[in-house]
């Protein structure tokens, strides 16, 4: 008996242990991979808290439950109900078997909550390490921290009490219907013993202190989330009628509750819940519900404005506070004067940098000239500046990725021993093309090749934003680094990223964590062998810190020595925030608090504090200590590739179309909303939010800023345009430029309006696009220059069938003149007359769209040259289109040499 009883334990742990075994195995592979990255404070404060949480809430709630069933239980039933399951076997006492069931029943329950409890482990940790914001809320004058930190961990904890209250009276009812201590008669007599009276009545009124407690502690602070009045915010009719019938309704949940107790022990509770109860709703609706109605209908909405005009204000400042919007620059500009030659050549940094490619074209034939084999993508285009040669120039890279999905023969072998990395990326400037109407590529090939100063040294690339499944290194087989002509060149990974393969029960795991029988049963696999998973670098860095949230956007940066990293943008946000106005995910509170940097090779993780003056950063680096530095240990050359991050700003730029707006009145009637624009453009949610290197007005040289316009809302003319720095000691500041309001400024509707309706340019496009060729129009540029404006747009022709775009065209728009010509210096001479040109211009310009100086005869016969040898070309393979193309850009060209300094004429 004993054996069978041992052997029947044994059999239990290894069910157990097999249901169990999936859950260990990823447990166990996750904190190998926290180790991996030095992040094990982070598995571990989780892992404990989520833990201690779960046995605690779980253990308490099941004791609880337990005693109030055994209680329900005890002594012999009041009149037992048998039931029969068949004429021939023995009646079974239904009591016997609720009382054989409680225990199951309250360990089951308790598990429930203790999940959920586990569940809440940021909300206690953030309650218990709380920073103070030193900031207050106008209503209650009680610290944001105590709203954002303190008060989710009261609302948490009073919810769970109520439901587990409400649960024990579900629970309750039938185990008392089943000793006959409950008992109704019809059509209305309802009869309790005395001691399942007190009982019920206990609980009953125990439900009513939470409420009551609730209403004090929660409802009536959460009133500075309330949208009674005309925004977010405790309003008038909140402060002055909803908040006292707060007060006045949990005293009554006070009253009802010590009813309901008395009346239990008397032996009549039904009769003493159901007056107590409807004496609580009662004082509710007419408190809560129909006196704040009155006031809002008949003394606060005829004279809104007056009465909220205190409650707007405080609108405004808390949600200008909760999104950085207060610290906002403003200038006036002047009134836009007339841009002279000048003009133009002083801002040379920023015609220098005029984006003529855009992402999706570029994307495209990046594509189609650098992919190189087929298992290679360009998932994206990234924008960025480097000191090039000398001189500040944007850029577009894009990495050249491994898509494990497009290789040709899928094994085991080739995904995830042989092909493992991508290899490289491809760069060039933002304005310059060949001959071809192709991009100039300052870095391309395989193995990368520059022909610039900026070098790659190892490009290697293991982590990137493909979702690859993982790779091992240091096997028996080779792994493929990349492709030299006939051959392929293998190379092995000598990294430190990755998790040691080790004995077999290490094998067993990850294989399990896998689903992979290969890991376990490979002879090509060693024990020094490394598995690299999670290598998606957002979901990476998500992992490692979930108490963030990232862009959408990662980007590589090429460092001073030539190695590749990735840079993500990492938020702390809340919905929290008393007073502020939610964008659509009910955010209202975010900071670019974090940057993170991964190593493309060996997968490394460093994270720095980007606001230190942050409440919630500063709480989650006292929850997890030392896995954040400071920003200034951030090695410089990749601190000079920071940028102001894309999804933090967007939000921001629409916040402040409308927060811009300081005044309650002006706020209240919209007397001055603005809006972004949004015309003919690839991105169509906000289309004229540009990465640009320009000198701002009033500036001394030229910068890398994130600029975006804004017009008047329901009108097309611009109102204003703003700026994000991203350079040196400027970084992260925001700065608005108002255009003076009795002055007409073109916007960029009314710009793609005159594009459309010059007749040179509508006879092109649609010449082309009957040649069996399409145009596509590219980004609408917004140009700041000093106090006034231009407008470009790159027109791109792709051949019918063809993947490749070429740039053709070139339109500048500058007050009520739009030229089109092949090359931007082109168009701007058009308008502005001679080179544009600067006077000085420093070295490091190869071939570009910024055709060379009215002076540079060499050049200017070298290009002429060039063009004529093309028409040649063109006369010969029949492409008659092509010819006429180049025979008119060479009389350009012999009119600009005509005209050049120096030259006699005729």
């Amino acid at each position: 008996m004993a054996r069978r009883r041992i052997l029947l334990v044994l059999l239990l742990v290894v069910v157990l242990l097999f249901l169990a075994w999936p859950s260990l195995s990823t447990t166990l592979s996750n904190w190998w991979w926290f180790k991996e990255i030095g992040y094990e404070v982070v598995f571990a404060r989780q892992f404990t808290t989520r833990l201690s949480l779960f046995m605690g809430v779980g253990t308490a709630v099941s004791l609880f439950l337990y005693a109030n069933f055994r209680l329900a239980l005890r002594g012999a039933a009041v009149l037992p109900y048998p039931v029969h399951l068949g004429p021939n076997l023995p009646a079974v006492n239904l009591t016997g078997v609720v009382r054989s069931l409680s225990l199951p029943a309250a360990i089951i329950l308790g598990i429930f909550f203790g999940l959920a409890g586990g569940g809440a482990w940021d909300t206690v940790l953030l309650a218990l390490h709380g920073v103070a914001f030193g900031t207050t809320d106008p209503a209650f004058g009680r610290d944001v921290s105590y709203y954002i930190f303190t008060l989710p961990l009261i609302d948490g904890t009073l919810t769970m009490l109520a439901t587990m209250l409400v649960l024990t009276l579900i629970m309750l009812f039938p185990i008392y219907l089943a000793r006959g201590s409950f008992v109704v008669t019809p059509p209305r007599h309802i009869h309790l013993d005395r001691r399942a009276s007190i009982h019920a009545g206990v609980v009953l009124g125990a439900l009513f202190v939470i409420i009551a407690l609730q209403l004090w502690l929660v409802d009536a602070p959460s009133l500075v989330y309330s949208t009674t009045g005309p925004l977010v915010g405790a309003s008038y009719t909140d402060l002055h009628a909803t908040l006292p019938a707060l007060y006045i309704s949990a005293l009554a949940a006070l009253a009802a509750a010590g009813m309901i107790v008395a009346g239990g022990v008397r032996g009549h509770l039904t009769r003493s819940a159901l007056q107590a109860i409807v004496g609580y709703v009662a004082v509710a609706l007419v408190g809560r519900g129909v006196i704040p109605l009155i006031m809002q209908k008949v003394f606060v909405a005829p004279t809104e404005l007056t009465r909220e005009t205190p409650y707007l204000q405080d609108h405004i400042v808390a949600t200008r506070r909760a999104w950085g919007l207060d610290s906002v620059d403003v200038k006036e500009l002047g009134d836009a004067g007339s841009l002279s030659l000048t003009d133009i050549q002083n801002n040379g940094p920023t015609i220098d940098n005029v984006r003529l490619w855009d992402r999706d074209p570029l994307l495209q034939t990046f594509g189609q000239l650098q992919e190189l084999r087929t298992f290679y993508d360009f998932v994206s285009i990234d924008d960025d500046r480097y000191w090039i040669d000398g001189k500040y120039r944007q850029v577009l890279l894009s990495p050249r990725e491994l898509n494990a999905a497009s290789l040709p023969t899928r094994t085991f072998i080739n995904e995830h021993l042989t092909f493992t990395h991508g290899m490289g990326l491809t760069l060039g400037p933002v304005n310059q093309v060949t001959s071809d109407g192709l991009p100039v590529l300052f870095i391309k090939d395989l193995p990368p090749v520059s022909s610039v100063s900026l070098k790659v040294t190892r490009p290697q690339i293991y982590y990137g934003e493909i979702a690859n499944d993982y790779v091992v290194v240091g096997t028996k087989q080779r792994e493929f680094d990349h492709p030299a002509g006939e051959q392929d060149v293998y190379a092995a990974y000598d990294g430190t990223g990755g998790v040691r393969v080790g004995n077999a029960l290490r094998r067993l795991i990850l294989a399990t964590r896998f689903s992979a029988s290969n890991l376990l049963f490979s002879a090509d696999i060693g024990d020094d062998s490394r598995v690299l998973y999670n290598r998606n670098v957002v979901a990476r860095v998500k992992q490692a810190l979930p108490f963030l949230r990232f862009d959408r956007d990662p980007y590589l940066v090429v460092t001073a020595d030539g190695k590749l990293k990735w840079i993500l943008d990492g938020y702390t946000t809340s919905d929290a925030y008393p007073y502020a106005e939610p964008v659509d995910d009910g955010t209202t509170y975010m900071r670019n608090s974090v940057k993170v940097i991964v190593d493309a090779y060996d997968g490394s993780i460093t994270s720095y504090i980007s606001t230190p003056n942050d409440p919630l950063i500063r709480t989650w680096s006292a929850i997890f200590p030392g896995i954040f530095h400071p920003l200034a240990s951030l090695p410089a050359d990749l601190r000079a590739h920071l940028r102001y991050p894309d999804d933090l700003y967007r939000t921001q730029a629409a916040l402040y179309a409308t927060y811009h707006m300081d005044s309650p009145v002006d706020f209240y009637h919209r007397a001055d909303q603005w809006q972004i624009p949004s015309v003919g453009s690839s991105d169509a949610s906000v289309p004229f939010m540009r990465h640009i290197i320009m000198r701002l007005p009033g500036e001394a040289s030229a910068e890398y800023v994130y600029m975006v316009p804004f017009t008047p809302r329901g009108k097309d003319n611009l109102a204003a345009w703003m700026v994000a720095r991203n350079d040196g000691a400027e970084y992260g500041r925001l700065r608005v430029y108002k255009f003076p309001e009795q002055s007409l400024v073109f916007g960029p509707t009314q710009v793609e309006n005159l594009i459309n309706q010059n007749t040179e340019i509508s006879q092109q496009v649609s010449l082309w696009d009957q040649r069996g060729s399409k145009v596509i129009r590219g980004d609408l540029l917004v140009i700041p220059i000093e106090q006034a404006l231009l407008y470009v747009q790159p027109l791109y022709l792709q051949a019918e069938g063809g993947r490749i775009p070429e740039l053709k065209r070139v339109v500048v728009a500058y007050q009520n003149t739009v030229v089109m010509e092949e090359t931007l210096d082109g168009a701007l001479n058009d308008i502005f007359g001679a080179s544009t040109r600067p006077r000085n211009p420093t070295s490091g310009t190869s071939s570009s769209a910024v055709a060379p100086a009215g002076g540079d005869t060499q050049s200017l016969i070298t290009e002429a040259q060039q063009h004529y040898d093309n028409a040649l070309q063109a006369q010969r393979n029949g492409d008659w289109a092509k010819y006429g193309d180049e025979i008119k850009t060479l009389g350009e060209l012999l009119t600009r040499l005509r005209n050049a300094p120096g030259t006699k004429k005729p």
